[in-house]
């Protein structure tokens, strides 16, 4: 699990979610959840077993999960 704030100044988490599947590769895939419980489920995100999750999300940029977040939610388009 890991805590991070995006542009606006709003308090995120980013954690890793199962989906129950008899296949076990990419199993868990990144959930990012705003303190006012907004849940965003990147999917495209994943990996094999929650060790490896947990792993790439401490080592993850602040920079990096505030990417996902706009890309995943749709604010990363440029204004002209």
């Amino acid at each position: 699990m890991r805590e991070f704030t995006d542009a606006e100044g709003r308090s995120w988490t980013a954690t890793a979610a199962t989906e129950e599947s008899t296949d076990y590769k990419g199993r868990y895939h990144l959930v990012i959840e705003a303190d006012d419980g907004e849940l965003v489920e990147l999917t495209d995100v994943r990996w094999n077993s929650e060790r490896s999750a947990r792993r790439t999300l401490d080592s993850m940029s602040v920079v990096e999960l505030r990417r996902r977040l706009r890309s995943a939610t749709g604010r990363g388009v440029a204004s002209v």
